[in-house]
């Protein structure tokens, strides 16, 4: 059967099409805890491929096609039994880019994007924490966000314009438009004329429900963004596509905002024996204004301290140098064990005296409730703390052999005044079970990524995820939080979305669904019609 299909489609697109056995076993597996098996990898070289792909995929009716690009998706998103559609290896390229915006194709990886947008004093900021690894595409499928997402909001809002081929085969732009351009679309007698005439009756009937059930948090990427459509007075497609995992069609193209980045900074590091004074220290902090606002575990620190040779790569500078950094920890340590706790602010602006009062303003303001403090003196001190940040997930996944990652409850948000009282009950919950785990995350949001390591050759073991899920979930939506700020739905989550948004909006998604892929052609099983125990069979074992 995959030799059938990897002639056929090598037949309609110049990129390349594999089907060999080890393309296969590395195209099943990503950031996830899950393994399907593709029959074939297709590698489109450019839009006409894409749209042969999609011609293919409704002339036989038994293929489906999931996009692909870098390969880090913590949900499972880009996994198929069917084909995957790898853009990474030749969409990927800056097609312009100037001090303000930039067009590119959707596998470009984020840290060639970055270098040459720093040439230019210019920056996407919605980068998460796998910049180094991601691409601008999954960014979009994601509707990702990450370290300044806090002051500079989510890759949703930098999405100026995208094309997308749809179920059709044609290639569409879509962007923001005013009310008269709206309808000249929907006067159109056309796939994209009726596309638009169906969802904007869909929101026009629906309005109230959906600003009903908007979920109150100031990020989310579960279910369709219906509330992020029409605002301001405009009509804009474009977002249903962003944060939809590659449901409704596949991206060929994103023009992204850029803006500069403020020039001077100061981080202000908080160490915590307690997660007690929480309530208190983040709107204390958060009144003065910082870009980021970060968290990591006593867990994540140990492990930082265990593979200390390979974080010292990652940071790039002199082990003596390091070593003098690491002195107030060491102290700490030493005078009463690891903090439980590490927060990291980080201030940015144009004044450098400014931002100095601002931190020190912080400091004085939290000194009372936190163990110890610090104030870096540049950069090169900060960078400590954000490689430690930043490479949690990844000491966890790459440095321990001995169990896997298991991320099922590693991207849930609530608003930050709820945390004095969900925290313990969390606690609680993880307390009921024997694994160890880390907690990261973007405090300042109130959003969290716990990461557990587990044996999932272990029945036992697996049994876990989908009991453990339960509960922090409906403990999250007790508090009306979204399950994920960040990594979406993919095969971990997309079965709860029921369940978070309740029936008549789960029927509003299912409607969009049908709309934009009657066929259920693009990545089927994720959002719309996903099976508690499809995802559990697919589990990683070992």
């Amino acid at each position: 059967m995959p030799e059938g299909i990897v002639a056929a489609l090598n037949a309609v697109i110049k990129g390349g099409v594999a089907g060999d056995l080890d393309t296969l076993t590395r195209y099943s597996r990503d950031a996830s805890l899950f393994e399907l098996v593709p029959q074939a990898v297709a590698y489109p070289k450019n839009t006409e491929d894409v749209q042969a792909l999609v011609q293919y995929a409704n002339q036989e009716k038994n293929i489906s096609l999931t996009v692909r690009s870098g390969g880090t998706d913590m949900s499972g998103g880009a996994l198929t039994e069917s084909v995957v559609v790898d853009v990474n290896k030749h969409m990927n390229q800056i097609v312009q880019i100037n001090d303000h915006e930039a067009v590119v194709q959707p596998g470009l990886f984020y840290r060639n994007f970055e270098k040459e947008t720093e040439k230019l004093g210019v920056l996407l900021p919605s980068f998460p924490a796998s910049k180094s690894l991601c691409t601008v595409g999954g960014m979009v499928a994601n509707n990702s966000g990450g370290e300044k997402t806090l002051s500079y909001g989510k890759t949703e809002k930098y999405v100026k314009n995208l094309k997308a081929v749809l179920a059709d085969g044609n290639e569409y732009t879509f962007r923001s438009l005013s009310p008269i351009e709206l309808e000249k679309k929907k006067q159109m007698q056309t796939w994209e004329g009726e596309i638009y005439r169906r969802i904007s009756s869909l929101l026009e009937k629906n309005r109230k429900l959906i600003k009903k059930m908007t979920p109150r948090v100031s990020k989310n990427s579960t279910g369709y963004s219906l509330w992020n459509v029409e605002k301001d007075g405009r009509f804009d497609l474009g977002q249903l596509l962003v944060g939809s995992q590659g449901t409704l069609g596949i991206i060929t193209e994103i023009t992204f905002r850029l803006i500069k980045p403020k020039p001077h900074s100061r981080m202000l590091i908080m160490f915590l024996r307690s997660t007690d004074n929480l309530s208190q220290i983040i709107p204390a902090v958060l009144r003065h204004q910082p870009e980021s606002f970060e968290s990591y575990d006593d867990n994540t620190l140990k492990l930082a301290m265990k593979f200390f040779p390979q974080l010292l790569k990652q940071m790039k500078t002199k082990i003596f140098s390091l070593a003098l950094q690491f002195i107030p920890e060491v102290k700490l340590i030493l005078t009463g064990g690891l903090p439980k706790l590490i927060l990291i602010a980080e201030f940015s602006g144009y004044d450098e005296k400014e931002i100095i009062m601002r931190v020190r303003a912080a400091e004085q303001g939290v000194r009372s409730l936190v163990t110890a403090t610090r104030i870096t003196r540049n950069e090169n001190e900060a960078e400590k703390y954000w490689t430690i940040r930043r490479e949690s997930f990844n000491l966890l996944r790459k440095r321990v052999k001995t169990k896997k990652t298991a991320p099922f409850i590693d991207d849930f948000i609530i608003q930050p005044r709820h945390l004095p009282e969900f925290l313990p009950q969390l606690e609680k919950i993880l307390k009921q079970y024997d694994i160890f785990y880390t907690i990261a995350g973007h405090v300042g949001d109130g959003n969290f990524h716990i990461i557990p390591l587990m044996d999932l050759a272990d029945e036992k073991q697996r049994a876990i995820i989908p009991e453990l899920s339960e509960k922090v979930y409906d403990l999250v939506f007790a508090y009306k939080g979204s399950m994920s700020a960040e990594h979406n739905d993919g095969l971990v989550r997309s079965h709860y979305l029921k369940k978070m948004y309740g029936e008549e909006v789960y029927k509003l998604f299912e409607e969009v669904k049908n709309i934009f892929d009657p066929n259920n052609i693009f990545n089927p099983g994720k959002k719309i019609g996903a099976s508690k125990e499809y995802a559990a069979e697919h589990l990683i074992r070992g």
